[in-house]
């Protein structure tokens, strides 16, 4: 094993670039799987006629597939069709088909956990569809769907790693590119690059486990809340 040579400033920097390309990715690839996840996950929800359907055949059948394969298909099978992408283009269009599907999930799920009562009662007071959909089930749903969501997001950072197999300069490319160089390189720098997954992973889990913590005393507020209310016609508060 050579540490001296294998952290050597040409090939930290190297790594640094592939670490930069993953996070590129991964932003991207967040961003938009959101967005395109988050109106999945509401039209599953809204039960429209056919659309409902449709959405839910292509959320459970790419949901079943392995990112592997939509990877392959991105960049290997669309250029047969008359549609080539740049491995960069192909690897983050694979992450947001596969990963928005993820998110839709867990839209969806977020949701159906609010009870159903509270849409007629928006429904009641006046508010359309959308309206109670915007000012009563979404910013309920949304703390309840956060900490699955950056789970998720963390889950993707990892799955960039598999943009490997179509040679995109992403952080583990760059480490065998150097590990190539020398077979005493390659346990400090497979060191070095777990060691730089764990850290931006971790960091992750972190701020999903405070706001877990935090969903969690939101609910233990808002359940005391509900029984004073209950309550207080009968002049009992808890």
């Amino acid at each position: 094993m050579d540490f001296i040579g294998a952290y050597s400033i040409g090939n930290l920097n190297f790594l640094l670039s592939g670490l930069w390309n993953t996070l590129i990715m991964a932003v991207i690839a967040i961003i938009f799987s959101f967005i395109i996840g988050s109106v999945l996950g509401i039209l599953r929800y809204a039960k429209i006629p056919v659309v409902s359907q449709l959405v839910a055949i292509w959320v459970e059948t790419i949901r079943n597939l392995p990112l592997l394969l939509i990877i392959f298909f991105t960049y290997f099978a669309l250029p047969e069709v008359g549609i080539k992408l740049e491995v960069i283009v192909a690897a983050i269009v694979a992450l947001i088909v596969f990963e928005s599907a993820m998110l839709a999930e867990i839209v969806r799920s977020g949701l159906d956990s609010i009870e159903k009562g509270q849409i007629e009662a928006g429904r009641s007071s006046g508010l359309t569809w959308m309206q109670t959909m915007q000012h009563i089930i979404l910013p309920q749903a949304l703390r309840r769907m956060v900490p699955p969501i950056v789970s998720q997001f963390i889950s993707l950072l990892k799955d960039t790693s598999l943009a490997v197999v179509i040679a995109m300069p992403e952080l583990l490319h760059n480490a065998q590119i150097i590990n190539g160089k020398s077979v005493n390189y390659v346990i400090p720098i497979f060191l070095l690059t777990a060691l730089i997954y764990f850290a931006v992973n971790f960091s992750l889990s972190i701020v999903a486990r405070k706001l877990e913590k935090k969903e969690r005393k939101s609910k233990k507020t808002s359940g005391k809340t509900m029984i004073y209310q209950e309550q207080s016609g009968g002049g009992t508060a808890i």
